[in-house]
């Protein structure tokens, strides 16, 4: 009896060890993955704000190109609408480079590839043909 306590407890012992490590294992790929995620949601949030900024610069360029033709003024000679121009410039080369940037994914395990079906069999005898009888013409109803 002893010796099978002894090797109930081996093998409880030993397949504890491999739970845990299979669990540690886990919750660093886990860990891994919330990270590349916040990194994500991070990039999302900076391209958001500066879309508003974006948004927020045409908004007052278009007051002030109203407010100077409003005044007969020439668009083309006003340095606050050029400066407001060029930093909605600079606002967009940042969104584009933003958006360029891609969070690289960690290798992962190969996908298992996918079941073909079961090709059926080729037999060498031709289809049996299937004939259908034809129904016999209903008689007249009885009244």
């Amino acid at each position: 009896m002893e010796n099978l306590f002894d090797k109930i407890k081996i093998n409880l012992k030993k397949g504890m060890e491999e739970g845990l490590a299979v669990l540690k294992e886990g919750a660093n790929v886990v860990s891994v993955r919330m990270n590349e995620l916040s990194d994500e949601g991070k990039r999302q949030y900076k391209m958001l704000n500066l879309t508003l900024k974006i948004q927020d610069r045409i908004k007052e360029l278009g007051d002030m190109t109203y407010a100077a033709l409003d005044g007969m003024k020439s668009v083309d000679e006003d340095k606050k609408i050029k400066a407001a121009f060029a930093k909605i410039k600079k606002l967009e080369w940042q969104l584009s480079k933003l958006e360029g940037q891609r969070i690289i994914k960690t290798a992962s395990a190969p996908k298992p590839a996918a079941k073909t079906k079961a090709q059926p069999k080729k037999t060498s005898r031709p289809p049996v043909k299937r004939t259908v009888k034809k129904a016999a013409p209903k008689s007249a109803a009885k009244k």
